[in-house]
C-alpha cells in the first residue's frame, strides 16, 4: 500500500492512504471532527463555570444547574479553567503541529473529569446526568486514543499560517463559545 506524506487543511503533515472515488470516511476527518466539535463544547462550557468567579453569579447558578450548590464556589471555577484548558488543548496542538502530543494528553484529562462527574452525579443520585457524562468523556477518550496511536500527527514547525490560522479558532472560540456564554450569563435571568 502506499502512503505519503501531505499537508492537510491545516498545513499539518499527515500519513495519506490512496484515495479512491468520491468522499471517504477516514479517521482522520473523523479524529479532526471530534477534536473540533468537542473542543468548542468543553471550551464554551468551561469558559460558563470559569464566570461563576462572580459572587452575583455564582449565587444565582444553582437555579439553573442543581448540583452547583453542592460544589464550592472556587471547584466550580478551577473545573472551568481546566475544561477550557482541555478544550482548546484538543484544537490547537494539533492543527499548528507544535507539540501535538498536547491533544492526546488534553482528551484523557477530559475522559477523567467526566469520569469523576459521572461519579459524583451517580453519589448524588443524578443518574439522569451520568449518560452525558459517559458519551462526552468516551468520545474524549477516543481522540485521546485516536492521536496517540491510531493518527498521531507529526511535529511541525511554526508558519505564519499556522499561527494566522491557530489565532482563527481562537477567534472564533471566543465568538462562538465564550462571547454567547457570557452574555447568556449575565443577560438573562434565570
Amino acid at each position: 500500500m502506499n502512503q505519503h506524506v501531505s499537508e492537510n487543511l491545516f498545513g499539518v503533515k499527515d500519513i495519506d492512504k490512496p484515495k479512491g472515488r468520491g468522499t471517504k470516511f477516514t479517521l482522520n476527518g473523523a479524529l479532526w471532527s471530534l477534536q473540533a466539535l468537542w473542543g468548542f463544547f468543553f471550551a464554551g462550557s468551561g469558559f460558563g463555570k470559569v464566570l461563576l468567579y462572580d459572587e452575583a453569579l455564582y449565587a444565582a447558578a444553582p437555579q439553573a444547574v442543581a448540583w452547583y450548590a453542592a460544589v464550592p464556589q472556587s471547584l466550580i471555577v478551577f473545573i472551568g479553567v481546566l475544561e477550557v484548558l482541555g478544550g482548546v488543548g484538543l484544537i490547537l496542538p494539533t492543527m499548528t503541529g507544535v507539540k501535538p502530543k498536547l491533544a492526546p494528553l488534553a482528551a484523557v484529562g477530559l475522559t477523567l473529569t467526566m469520569i469523576l462527574a459521572a461519579g459524583f452525579h451517580i453519589k448524588r443520585g443524578e443518574y439522569e446526568l451520568v449518560p452525558t457524562n459517559l458519551v462526552l468523556g468516551g468520545v474524549a477518550a477516543f481522540i485521546a486514543v485516536g492521536r496517540w496511536r491510531l493518527r498521531p500527527v507529526a511535529p511541525a514547525i511554526i508558519t505564519t499560517s499556522r499561527v494566522l490560522k491557530s489565532f482563527a479558532v481562537l477567534v472564533a472560540l471566543a465568538l462562538l463559545a465564550f462571547a454567547p456564554t457570557w452574555y447568556t450569563m449575565t443577560n438573562v435571568q434565570f
